[in-house]
């Protein structure tokens, strides 16, 4: 190596000892500062997955003050779908994909009772409480109760059969507002099963706990999905 080279490298190695980044501070803003759009409220769920292979990642839940920096005020540990992850705006139902993109979050359910200091609207699940997927019945992707007699049970989700993942849950607005039949149903942040999910968020239930004792929906929050790089990069929603 000439000693010009070297020269070059320590000095390089050195400022990034020091903490030196690109001129414009890209690499120390926070994430919500480098994102295309965060829903325009002051509260905002970002979950990040290496990659579109991927099943784990991470939630980072975030506050924007009023000198209009971003600051987390928690994180966890996350799963996605069997699948991984895709395009929201492409997803197929049925293929256990976690569909990346920026979604509202309408309201809470529980097997719990609300945690203390829960804000968000928050539905009870009942033993006739019912999520249909059924891309025939007018109720798709929707809460139902009773399940509707077009709605089949076999294409539908018996809430609390699902005791663990649906003890603390938030809906995720995907394919909520106005539904695309055969794009998917039912996809929520909810606490963790065994391994990776069929599609949704999932956290550990401590941090589902502390998720909505967080939220304000007068704030606005929206939970954001991606990747840290590529087409689907959380940074472009």
């Amino acid at each position: 190596m000439r000693p010009g080279v070297l020269v070059a490298v320590l000095v390089s190695a050195s400022l990034l000892t020091l903490g030196a980044g690109p001129a414009d501070g890209s690499a120390s803003r926070p994430l919500p500062a480098r994102m295309a759009d965060t829903g325009g409220g002051t509260q905002l769920i970002t979950a990040v997955a290496p990659g579109t292979g991927s099943t784990t990642g991470t939630v980072t839940w975030w506050d924007r003050g009023g000198d209009g920096r971003w600051v987390a005020a928690g994180s966890a540990p996350a799963r996605f779908g069997s699948g991984g992850l895709t395009e929201g705006a492409t997803r197929v139902q049925g293929t256990n994909t976690t569909p990346t993109g920026l979604y509202g979050l309408p309201y809470a359910f529980g097997i719990e009772a609300a945690p203390r200091g829960t804000a968000y609207r928050y539905r009870p699940v009942r033993q006739d409480s019912w999520w249909c997927q059924d891309n025939a019945s007018r109720s798709y992707n929707r809460w139902t109760e009773p399940r509707p007699a077009d709605c089949r049970a076999a294409e539908a989700e018996h809430l609390i059969a699902y005791r663990t993942q649906y003890a603390y849950a938030l809906v995720v607005g995907f394919n909520y507002d106005r539904p695309v039949r055969g794009r998917g149903a039912g996809i929520f942040l909810h606490v963790d099963g065994r391994g990776a999910t069929a599609g949704c968020v999932s956290v550990p239930e401590d941090a589902m706990r502390r998720i909505l004792r967080w939220a304000r929906p007068a704030q606005r929050p929206h939970l954001a999905i991606g990747t840290s790089g590529g087409a689907t990069a959380i940074t472009r929603y």
